[in-house]
């Protein structure tokens, strides 16, 4: 029997705390998401990243993040990857702000 999850990222626990730290600290972690983003727009490029927004993000947004286009970027591109990128990318954010003092161990 497969377990069913409420929410996309109910699933991985380091993404769950990536959803979590940028729900309670959006304000706070604005500019390590514009780096995050920055860091996936030189794999890819910038107008993709774009492109691929302007089709996943929803017209009228009432979520939490919808009033940051930066953080409704981040989580939306980390909605739509595949899981095992996700989990990368959750991994690798967590470092970032660990490796900058944003996060200190154990958080």
């Amino acid at each position: 029997m497969t377990q069913k999850y409420k929410r996309w990222y109910d699933y991985d626990p380091t993404l769950l705390g990536v959803i979590n730290l940028l729900k309670d600290y959006k304000d706070e972690l604005h500019s390590q998401a514009e780096i995050f983003l920055k860091k996936i727009e030189e794999q890819v490029s910038k107008e993709a990243v774009d492109r691929f927004y302007e089709m996943v993000k929803p017209l009228r947004g009432s979520r939490w993040y919808d009033d940051d286009p930066i953080i409704s970027q981040t989580v939306e591109l980390l909605r739509v990857i595949p899981q095992n990128v996700q989990k990368k990318a959750a991994n690798n954010f967590i470092m970032y702000l660990k490796e900058n003092g944003v996060l200190v161990e154990g958080e």
